[in-house]
């Protein structure tokens, strides 16, 4: 009778050993399943969120040089009118994340820096300079570097920056959509993201 119960005893202990080895792989498998679909998905989302804008504006150049004192100078202005396709990127593409397998959490450690892109079309008009005081490379340079700025303000000024924002938002919401419907967790610099990313979140 020993004997019997200590076969049927010995028998239990290896079904369940090979039941939680069995069990186990399935598990694991799921696990690397789930973190291999997470990082395809997470390339599929990753694309360049862009936003793009054009602004006009006049831009007047003048200069003076000073010939033998203040009463005498040799001036040069231009005109310009500045055409500026403006463009507002985050490439996902260059987004910081770790996944960990043991605890199905993905963490997202660093968003890459808003990229802003100026693109002017300068068309000269009314150039005028004197012979002493020619316009060169350098006033060109300068012209350029002042219409950049210009711009950027203007752009800083617009709704542009809002609008790449919100494009930015919607993508990264796809990723805590994608963890939470596989039971993963979601974390941005170790804080647990719950409802979807917010303009507080990303600003912190």
């Amino acid at each position: 009778m020993r004997r019997v119960l200590f076969g049927v005893i010995i028998t239990l202990m290896l079904v369940l050993v090979f039941r939680s080895c069995v069990e186990g792989k399935i598990y694991k498998k799921s696990i690397e399943e789930n973190s291999e679909l997470i990082q395809e998905e997470i390339k599929n989302v990753s694309k360049l969120v862009v936003t793009e804008g054009h602004f006009s504006q006049v831009y007047t150049y003048k200069d003076s040089r000073e010939l033998f004192g203040p009463l005498f100078t040799a001036d040069k202005k231009a005109l310009v009118v500045v055409n500026a396709e403006v463009l507002l990127a985050y490439d996902l593409r260059q987004l910081d994340f770790q996944l960990d397998e043991a605890s199905k959490t993905m963490s997202i450690r660093n968003i890459p820096e808003l990229e802003i892109k100026i693109n002017p079309d300068l068309e000269f008009y009314d150039i005028d300079a004197d012979y002493l005081n020619p316009f060169s490379a350098t006033d060109y340079n300068i012209i350029k570097r002042n219409v950049r700025k210009s711009v950027l303000d203007k752009v800083m000024l617009s709704n542009l920056k809002a609008n790449a924002e919100e494009r930015l938002l919607s993508e990264l919401s796809k990723f805590y959509l994608l963890t939470n419907s596989m039971g993963w967790k979601l974390t941005y610099r170790n804080e647990i993201v719950n409802e979807g990313f917010s303009q507080d979140l990303i600003k912190n």
